[in-house]
């Protein structure tokens, strides 16, 4: 648990947030949302989770993949109680997860460099979607965005790779980051498209006792 977080001092709400990504960490902070981690143990295999199924289109796809995640940490945090219960509190668990379609293509996290380049050629000068769902106490929020860049020449995307910041990024980039310079239109969230939709985890978490 965060040294910020304690037990013995309840009067705000607060909860586990199962994900390693900062981004979601900051947009919570951006919200006034008390959190610690709840992160997988070495022995789970939190990228299984994510296997696509044939036929599955991205908007099922990204919704079966978070409440999957959401039940996994449920369990994990059952094992930790029994292990020490004062050390892991009850409390509300969130859980996101962000993919990227072309059409019906789901584009995930890439494996490689060349993988992170085969990618961006496919988004490059096109209009895709950011699909962002998010689950807190069994309870689902799905945000949609679309998003349109400009045509890009092999020499950015081969710059961009080189940056290493397209690897473990769903679509193989960070719209916070250096891809943001090719971005000519966004309608939707863009918190969603950074991995957090603000909209959809507020509504989520009022019925908890946060006030935003």
């Amino acid at each position: 648990m965060s040294e910020a977080l304690s037990p013995s001092a309840p009067a705000q709400p607060w909860l586990y947030l199962a994900s390693q990504s900062p981004r979601r960490r900051q947009l919570l902070d951006q919200l006034g949302v008390r959190h610690a981690l709840l992160l997988p143990d070495d022995d789970e295999d939190a990228e299984a989770l994510e296997h696509e199924r044939e036929g599955e289109s991205p908007e099922d796809y990204v919704q079966r993949v978070t409440h999957a995640k959401w039940q996994a940490a449920v369990d994990r945090l059952a094992r930790r109680q029994d292990r020490d219960p004062a050390a892991w509190p009850a409390a509300p668990i969130l859980c996101a997860d962000t993919t990227v379609a072309l059409g019906a293509q789901i584009l995930g996290k890439p494996a490689d460099g060349p993988d992170a380049a085969r990618m961006l050629r496919r988004l490059s000068g096109q209009s895709h979607r950011v699909l962002t769902a998010v689950v807190v106490d069994g309870r689902l929020g799905l945000s949609t965005s679309h998003v349109r860049w400009r045509a890009l020449d092999d020499a950015e995307i081969a710059r961009y790779v080189a940056s290493g910041e397209p690897m473990g990024k769903a679509g193989a980039y960070a719209i916070q980051g250096r891809s943001g310079a090719w971005t000519e239109h966004i309608d939707g969230s863009y918190s969603g498209i950074m991995g957090l939709p603000l909209y959809e985890t507020a509504e989520l978490l009022k019925p908890l006792g946060w006030s935003f």
